[in-house]
């Protein structure tokens, strides 16, 4: 159960994306639905996520992705230059938030152990 909750965090993290680079790039009133129905989405899954994750690392990990998606969608995409610095500390982002996927527990006690009378 806990890898569809880290299923559900990337998912979120998509949606993330896209609202992010509607927000930016939409001019017509179907792009505008388009990111409103993704900003919808993106926090019902995320908010889905948080009831079987910690609620910190899921929103660091959902950040974390949808900032690192961010950059790459607008350098694959839009035309955003390419620089060595911006990759080297999106990696250093992702290395961030696999660790804390890592470290974290994937139990509905949301890493708390559980106490024996």
């Amino acid at each position: 159960m806990a890898n569809w909750g880290w299923s559900k965090v990337m998912i979120g993290a998509i949606f993330e994306v896209l609202w992010v680079i509607g927000l930016k790039h939409a001019n017509g009133w179907l792009e505008w639905i388009g990111t409103v129905a993704a900003i919808i989405l993106s926090f019902y899954v995320i908010i889905s996520a948080s009831r079987t994750l910690p609620v910190g690392t899921v929103y660091a990990v959902f950040v974390g992705l949808g900032t690192a998606g961010t950059v790459i969608a607008e350098i694959l995409w839009f035309g955003e230059p390419v620089k060595a610095a911006k990759l080297v500390l999106v990696g250093a982002l992702l290395l961030g938030v696999i660790g804390l996927k890592l470290v974290t527990k994937d139990d509905k006690n949301n890493g708390q152990t559980e106490r024996v009378a």
